[in-house]
């Protein structure tokens, strides 16, 4: 019900129907859903083909269909505040819960720099570069109109870029990067936006911007608003967090969740007028990396993470078939030449804020990103529902009372652009990766997932044979053929794991590294508690702690303190010990002795 009533209360002002009943905006929503499922229908039978681009390329042609013959028209429009305010929140939220956090903090550098100063770089080509290119096909384009359309249509877009990769098992750490860049540069691009669509309706000359005052009160706007949305949105998921330690009830932490997913962007859009978009995504961070080891039940973390899912699935198909749908064709025909210099002019800036930018940050990471992955994170950039919400919040007139200039020319780039940049891009972006030799997922990664998947349902088999047998309720007999059955299984899947792993160094490696850090983990919180709990003192709990961090650290870095043939890693109580005069060698050093 959260999510539901405001869509359908928002779809309702937009179609005009101030007083429509929940049956007739239901009603204007049926053919959505049909047509949704015929092509998924059509997916399913077609078979590697990316469902959003199929519902983008239905909703054109119903765009089309309309346009031609004047039938077929879906009364429910697109708006600024529908997409912002109910349908982005949940696709942010649920793109960073399932964002791995460590994965995000190595590559944290590369993110940053392409988020922020690679997206303000792109805006300055765009704007300067376009100032000229726009007028060769007869536009009289401000330099002013110019950086706005720039704000408006270089953020690449979290929900299109989620999606495909998703549908494309891109790799771990390319998803991390063109995923935490999307993620994060949404907030800096709306604060771009909003800062000059405010130049453009109070028509201040442009000397005033780029006067030292000017561009100076621009890089704090930019910086409180982004750093405001990243406090919410620590202070929301804590809160949430904070209730969810202390319950475990699956049914009303959904609840929780959906009330952080619209609460944190909420609270930070418009109470206090900072970024939502990064507030959203750090409450999703926090309670989908933190809440999910220590406050979430395995119970729970299945509920949670279904309906998330399941939410963001039915946004997606909604807010791509509407995108498609509400193209406005006549005016992307009647600008042809301007659309094309915008997708020449946005590719080019994409491409001089990845390449250069990422060359100077391989300088200081390790391991640096390969040039292969720098492709696909320039042609990867897709634009989508955050450039569509932008372009339709422009209001129709200035400050002045004057017509907002350029308006339906703007309109009809930005959805060019948006419509080039999913279909065009999208659908060809599987095929780059092959012609790259980029690996969406090895054989070995999908049979350990089968394995494990398989181990795990054959573990769950067993303790509810038990618990069964204990109530009664299965006759012992039935049991132990049951057992039998699972027990030998249960062998052979792990005999199977185990030879996987043994031929499969990397994988081997890769899951060492995810098991010990979770370990780790748990060993901390352990600590913590008895820290609270008086067991230990706070000194000696200070050098334990201060032991499993180190060694946490180290596992970041990429290397493991768990080794089979000696000790990986030499714990300080050993030497207490020994210097009290207790014999405890390690196992691994008493091995290589005997051998």
């Amino acid at each position: 019900m959260t999510g539901i009533e405001p869509l359908l209360a928002d779809l309702a002002v937009q179609s005009g129907q101030q007083g429509a009943t929940i049956q007739e905006i239901l009603l204007d929503l049926l053919p959505i859903a049909l047509i949704a499922a015929g092509v998924g229908v059509f997916v399913a039978k077609v078979g590697k083909f990316p469902y959003t681009i199929a519902l983008l390329l239905a909703g054109i042609g119903v765009s089309i269909i309309r346009f031609a013959t004047g039938q077929f028209g879906i009364e429910i429009a697109l708006s600024h505040d529908l997409i912002l305010l109910v349908l982005l929140p949940p696709l942010l939220f649920e793109g960073a819960a399932t964002t791995d956090l460590e994965r995000l903090r190595r590559n944290l550098a590369p993110i940053l720099a392409l988020a922020a100063v690679g997206l303000v770089t792109s805006v300055a080509v765009v704007g300067f570069v376009g100032n000229w290119a726009f007028s060769l096909v007869g536009t009289d384009f401000t330099i002013l109109l110019a950086l706005l359309f720039a704000a408006m249509a270089l953020p690449t877009d979290p929900v299109s870029v989620l999606a495909l990769f998703k549908e494309l098992g891109a790799p771990d750490r390319l998803s991390v990067l063109v995923e935490g860049e999307s993620l994060v540069n949404d907030g800096v691009g709306v604060v771009i936006f909003t800062a000059f669509l405010g130049f453009v309706a109070s028509e201040t000359a442009p000397s005033e911007l780029f006067s030292a005052s000017g561009l100076g009160s621009l890089a704090v706007e930019i910086l409180v608003v982004s750093g405001g949305g990243l406090l919410v949105g620590l202070v929301a998921g804590y809160a949430v967090y904070s209730v969810m330690i202390n319950l475990d009830e699956h049914m009303t932490e959904i609840v929780l969740t959906l009330i952080l997913t619209y609460g944190s962007f909420l609270l930070a859009e418009h109470y206090l007028h900072v970024s939502g978009v990064i507030a959203t995504v750090v409450a999703g961070l926090f309670i989908g990396n933190r809440g999910t080891e220590y406050a979430m039940s395995p119970q729970t973390k299945i509920s949670v993470f279904n309906a998330l899912e399941t939410m963001a699935f039915l946004v997606n198909t909604f807010i791509f078939l509407m995108i498609g749908v509400t193209t406005p064709i006549d005016q992307v025909a009647d600008n042809a030449e301007l659309i094309v210099v915008a997708i020449v002019l946005v590719l080019l800036a994409r491409a001089v804020a990845v390449y250069p930018i990422t060359a100077v940050v391989n300088r200081f990471i390790d391991p640096a990103i390969p040039r292969k992955y720098q492709h696909v994170m320039w042609w990867g950039g897709l634009h989508g529902s955050i450039p569509i919400a932008l372009v339709l919040g422009l209001p129709p007139t200035l400050e002045s009372g004057a017509a907002f200039p350029l308006r339906e020319e703007l309109r009809a780039m930005v959805f060019g652009v948006a419509a080039f940049s999913l279909v065009v891009q999208g659908l060809t972006m599987s095929n780059l990766m092959d012609r790259l030799d980029i690996v969406t997922r090895s054989d070995a990664e999908e049979l350990y997932e089968l394995l494990i998947g398989r181990r795990r349902a054959v573990e769950e088999a067993l303790d509810a044979a038990e618990r069964l047998k204990r109530r009664g309720d299965l006759p012992r007999e039935v049991y132990e053929d049951f057992t039998g059955e699972y027990e030998r299984e249960q062998e052979d899947l792990q005999e199977a794991i185990a030879a996987l792993l043994s031929s499969n160094p990397e994988l081997r490696r890769e899951r060492l590294l995810v098991g010990e850090r979770q370990v780790l983990q748990q060993e901390k919180s352990a600590l913590m508690d008895a820290i609270r709990a008086g067991v230990i003192t706070d000194d000696v709990g200070d050098r334990l702690l201060n032991e499993v961090n180190l060694k946490l650290e180290q596992v970041r870095n990429g290397e493991t303190t768990v080794e089979r043939d000696e000790e990986g890693y030499a714990e300080f109580w050993r030497s207490q010990a020994q210097e009290f005069g207790l014999d405890v060698e390690a196992e691994g050093d008493r091995r290589a002795m005997m051998d």
